[in-house]
């Protein structure tokens, strides 16, 4: 079984992760979610998704098999498994809308089978959307594996049931999100920002941090018309005096240590500290690519993991994956 090339049986997806440079949140919403104005930029973390088409030769794009695809999720057994992974979740959503009707595992070898292995790199649950960009992944790979045929705004649309980061991950790069984050507008951004990424050892609940929002704040007038300026400045400082996060009083509240650390990545050097998205993760601007490397090395003794990434990142990357055809681990496996 070989790689038949970008439109054949095996394919290769990279995803960045993403920041929030901008996030401002006007209340609560009729549904339930809260409505925001936030700028959203990708960042050069990135998972790797490998995704395939297996099944007896001349069948796998027959309209039966389609009709009767099973969809499987490789994954790390610390990672949510089943529909509570996000791209198998995508995987199933997008099969539902295309006619393809796939279902979750199985243990028939001839049935046809779509294989989605996951490497994860992006910091798990950290306010950096790694769940949402592998669904994003899975979406646009999947379109082009199983010839939906979807334009990038259908993708969005199959998105925003999914989550509301997985819109903006569908193609990346620096855009201005409304609504609940899923109304997308993209933005012009020249770049490169430096930056060091502290992940948290212990999560941070994304609806304990609103709900906790919810009973300490009230919406402001901020708006993020500096941040749209600073990403087509490419000056860092700039973009330092206007980085802005809503979220993070809340989060403080219920997680006192990453006030503390803030202040750290601060003294240590930062241009700019802020809370990645509902967090725990922290993020610190630094001036150009050294000061990221010394301000990485200044806070080791008490951030071993700390990342040093780049934005804006662009989106998902799509390739052929030959890998699946000679040495790949996947394909060892199946045979």
């Amino acid at each position: 079984m070989a790689a038949e090339g970008i439109d054949g049986t095996a394919l290769r997806v990279r995803v960045p992760a993403k920041l929030n440079l901008f996030l401002a949140v006007h209340g609560r919403r009729g549904d339930g979610y809260h409505e925001l104005v936030t700028v959203f930029q990708t960042v050069s973390v990135y998972d790797d998704l490998r995704v395939a088409l297996f099944g007896l030769p001349g069948r796998r794009h027959h309209p039966a098999a389609r009709r009767h695809m099973r969809v499987e999720l490789w994954a790390d057994p610390s990672l949510p498994q089943g529909r509570d992974n996000l791209a198998l979740r995508a995987a199933l959503r997008l099969g539902e809308l295309s006619g393809i009707l796939p279902s979750e595992g199985g243990t028939d070898r001839d049935a046809v089978r779509t294989i989605i292995d996951l490497d994860k790199r992006i910091p798990l649950t950290a306010g950096m959307a790694g769940g949402s960009a592998d669904a994003a992944g899975v979406l646009v790979a999947l379109n082009r594996l199983w010839r939906c045929g979807l334009s990038v705004d259908q993708l969005r649309t199959v998105a925003a049931e999914l989550g509301s980061d997985v819109p903006f991950c569908v193609t990346g790069g620096t855009a201005l999100g409304g609504g609940r984050g899923t109304d997308i507008t993209p933005v012009l951004a020249r770049g490169p920002f430096h930056w060091v990424i502290c992940p948290a050892a212990e999560p941070l609940s994304t609806p304990d941090v609103y709900r906790a929002w919810d009973h300490r704040s009230r919406p402001r007038e901020a708006r993020a018309d500096e941040v749209l300026y600073a990403v087509r400045s490419t000056d860092p400082g700039r973009l330092a005096a206007a980085l802005h996060n809503e979220l993070e009083e809340a989060a403080f509240s219920l997680r006192p240590e990453l006030r503390t650390r803030k202040q750290q990545l601060l003294e240590s050097g930062a241009l700019a500290a802020v809370l990645a998205g509902s967090g725990p993760t922290l993020l610190a601007l630094a001036a150009d690519e050294p000061a990221a490397h010394a301000l990485a090395v200044a806070i080791e003794h008490w951030c071993p993991q700390a990342i040093v990434a780049t934005s804006p990142a662009g989106g998902p990357e799509l390739s052929r994956d030959a890998g699946l055809s000679d040495t790949g681990p996947l394909l060892r496996t199946l045979e």
